[in-house]
């Protein structure tokens, strides 16, 4: 498991590309008949790739799950949500089994015993990605369609961020702990995505950005609104975002990405809008 530190935002507004990167930027999280994870001191979100090929690949494999959360199994403390975006696949939740096409999603609640994932097809395997946040009380896992997500459309082509959000793991659709996911999807002819840019001090976010065209990236823009900092993003890399940090991103082309905060409340109105003029 790769551990990442809390950084300062007055530390960070001296790091190098590279610091940025190592610090904030999370890649190759698909390995095959592997359970990749990154655990983050912000908020104590894990973030995972999983990518069954093979085998039918249970959530622990390769954790030392006592080491990392001082429990005897992963969901002792934890919820996550999952999403499809690769091939059909199944996740399987103390024997019930949920089929999952792209974009399908599944929340895990705190306390289940055992789960799985493996894909239909070895040449097209399912790629899991998932986020996982510390939880006190349980609810109900729960399957969710892509057809099934709260659609919410958003923005215009006149600014170049036509897209619609749909709300998976949300308070408006299922009740959870304190972790909320959703998937956005910009149109054609459409780039940017969360501008104009906010903070939100009592929650952070993770973002992962998938079915971004081949040769073709996405700019990440982070950091305190006064000095901001970008990362570019290829096809399938997550990135950390602390409370104090905007979240935004401007692509060569469209793409989707999948957004999952967790923090103190889950009121999504909850945050602190940054003026584009002033953005520096």
């Amino acid at each position: 498991m790769d551990i990442r530190y809390s950084a300062n935002q007055k530390d960070v507004k001296n790091y190098t590309t590279k610091d940025l990167r190592d610090e904030f930027l999370i890649q190759d999280l698909y390995k095959e008949d592997e359970v990749v994870t990154v655990y983050s001191h912000v908020d104590r979100m894990v973030t995972i790739g999983i990518m069954p090929v093979h085998l039918e690949v249970p959530i622990d494999k390769g954790i030392d799950v006592w080491a990392n959360f001082g429990t005897l199994a992963f969901f002792e403390r934890r919820e996550a949500g999952f999403f499809n975006l690769g091939g059909t696949g199944t996740c399987t939740v103390d024997g019930t089994e949920y089929k999952m096409e792209n974009k399908d999603c599944i929340y895990i609640t705190k306390g289940v015993n055992k789960v799985t994932f493996k894909s239909d097809d070895a040449l097209n395997p399912a790629k899991f990605y998932g986020v996982s946040a510390p939880a006190h009380c349980a609810y109900e896992t729960k399957f969710i369609s892509i057809s099934d997500a709260a659609k919410k459309p958003l923005g215009s082509a006149e600014t170049s961020n036509k897209r619609v959000i749909n709300q998976f793991i949300h308070p408006d659709v299922l009740k959870t702990c304190q972790l909320s996911m959703g998937l956005t999807v910009l149109e054609s002819g459409s780039v940017w995505n969360t501008m104009p840019v906010h903070t939100h001090e009592r929650r952070m976010e993770i973002y992962t950005y998938f079915d971004i065209p081949e040769n073709n990236v996405v700019f990440h823009f982070m950091g305190d609104p006064n000095e901001t900092r970008h990362i570019v993003m290829h096809n399938f890399d997550a990135v950390i975002s602390p409370s104090w940090s905007i979240h935004a991103g401007c692509g060569t082309s469209n793409y989707a990405f999948i957004w999952a905060m967790g923090g103190e409340n889950q009121a999504f109105e909850d945050m602190d809008n940054v003026d584009t003029l002033k953005i520096k």
